[in-house]
């Protein structure tokens, strides 16, 4: 039997009580191909440090945790950020574009400055 304390519970166990944190969420996702369905714990603290996610997913193979710190809840939220900024600006080109075809002429003038 193994009596070592995981790194999951360890680093939830001395941050949950010194952080802001969030309620779990769970999430069940099923794949409609294989039948297969897998469920989902997600939950982050805020601490000084930064934030931590704490991840638990379990399947047909067990159980598996995850407590994702600071660095790299940092890069998921840049790495986010940086697709809906793409995605952003992917969708106002092809709105210009549609604009344009529909007739839609740009002009680029200058706003006049607000007085008072």
């Amino acid at each position: 039997m193994d009596n070592q304390i995981h790194k999951y519970d360890r680093t939830y166990g001395s941050i949950i009580d010194v952080s802001i944190t969030t309620k779990p969420s769970t999430v069940k996702v099923s794949q409609p191909i294989t039948g297969r369905s897998e469920t989902f714990i997600i939950q982050t603290a805020r601490h000084e440090a930064g934030d931590y996610i704490f991840v638990e997913c379990a399947d047909e193979n067990g159980l598996v945790r995850l407590a994702l710190p600071p660095k790299v809840a940092s890069a998921i939220a840049s790495q986010r950020e940086s697709l809906t900024k793409r995605r952003r600006s992917i969708a106002s080109r092809a709105a210009m574009k549609q604009r344009i075809a529909e007739g839609y002429k740009p002009t680029f003038k200058r706003r006049s400055k607000k007085v008072g």
